[in-house]
C-alpha cells in the first residue's frame, strides 16, 4: 500500500466513523424524545410536551448533516460493496430516526391539546406498555446497527408483530370507552392517535432492522414482514 493509498483509506475510515458517531448521537436523542413524549402524556405535563416539540428541529438538522456527509463521502471516495452499503444504510437509518422523532412530536402536540378531566389509568398503562416495547426494540436495533449484528436485527424485525397486536387490543378498549360515554370520545381519539404514533415508531425500528440486514448481507430480507395490525384505523395516514 502506497502512502497516498494508506492516507486515503484512513481518511475514508474517519468519514465512516464520523457518520456512525452522528447516527449514534441522533439515535440517543430520539430515544429520549420517545421517553419524554410518553412521560408528558402519562403525567399530562404540557411543559415537557412543548420541550419535545421544540427539540424536533435538532433531530432534523442531524438527519440533514448525516445525509450530506454520506453523499459527499460517496462522491469523494466512490466506495463499493459493503462500504457503499454502509453509507446508504446510514442515510436510511437516519431517515427512520427522523420519522420516529416526528411521531414523538405528534404525541407532544396531543398532550398540549388533551382534555384534563378524563384519565383512565388502564388505558394510559396500555400506551405506556406499548411505548416501553417500542423503546426496547429501538435500543436493540440501534445496538445491532452499531455491532453489525444480523441476529439481533432479525429479532427486532420479528418483534414488531407483538407491538401491532397490542395496538389493536388498545384500540378495541378505546372504542368501548367511546361507545359507553360520548364525553370520552375526544380524549380517546387523542390516545388512539398517540398509540398509532407509537406503533409507527415500531415500524420504523423494523425498517432499521431491515437496513442492518441489507448492510451486512447485501440483499433484502427474503421473508414477508410479519404484521399484527388488523384494524381499519391502522390504515389511516397520520399527517406530519
Amino acid at each position: 500500500m502506497t502512502p497516498t493509498t494508506e492516507h486515503t483509506t484512513k481518511a475514508f475510515d474517519t468519514d465512516l466513523q464520523d457518520i456512525a458517531r452522528q447516527v449514534a448521537e441522533m439515535g440517543g436523542l430520539v430515544e429520549q424524545q420517545i421517553a419524554d413524549a410518553v412521560r408528558a402524556l402519562v403525567e399530562r405535563d404540557v411543559e415537557l410536551a412543548e420541550r419535545v416539540i421544540a427539540k424536533d428541529p435538532t433531530i432534523d438538522a442531524l438527519q440533514h448533516g448525516i445525509e450530506e456527509k454520506a453523499v459527499l463521502t460517496i462522491a469523494r471516495r466512490q466506495p463499493m460493496a459493503v462500504d457503499l452499503r454502509t453509507l446508504v444504510g446510514a442515510m436510511r437509518v437516519c431517515n427512520d430516526l427522523e420519522r420516529i422523532g416526528d411521531h414523538a412530536k405528534h404525541i407532544g402536540k396531543r398532550v398540549v391539546a388533551l382534555d384534563q378531566d378524563f384519565n383512565p389509568p388502564k388505558l394510559i398503562r396500555g400506551v405506556e406498555h406499548m411505548a416501553a416495547m417500542v423503546s426496547a426494540l429501538l435500543k436493540q436495533v440501534l445496538d445491532a446497527y452499531a455491532a453489525r449484528d444480523v441476529a439481533a436485527a432479525l429479532a427486532v424485525w420479528k418483534g414488531d408483530e407483538e407491538v401491532d397486536a397490542l395496538c389493536t387490543s388498545l384500540f378495541r378498549e378505546l372504542l368501548t370507552y367511546m361507545m359507553e360515554d360520548p364525553r370520552n370520545i375526544t380524549f380517546c381519539m387523542h390516545l388512539m392517535f398517540s398509540a398509532k404514533d407509537i406503533e409507527r415508531m415500531g415500524d420504523h425500528a423494523t425498517n432499521i432492522a431491515e437496513t442492518v440486514y441489507y448492510m451486512i448481507e447485501g440483499s433484502p430480507i427474503a421473508e414477508q414482514r410479519p404484521k399484527g395490525d388488523t384494524t381499519s384505523f391502522g390504515a389511516m395516514r397520520l399527517q406530519k
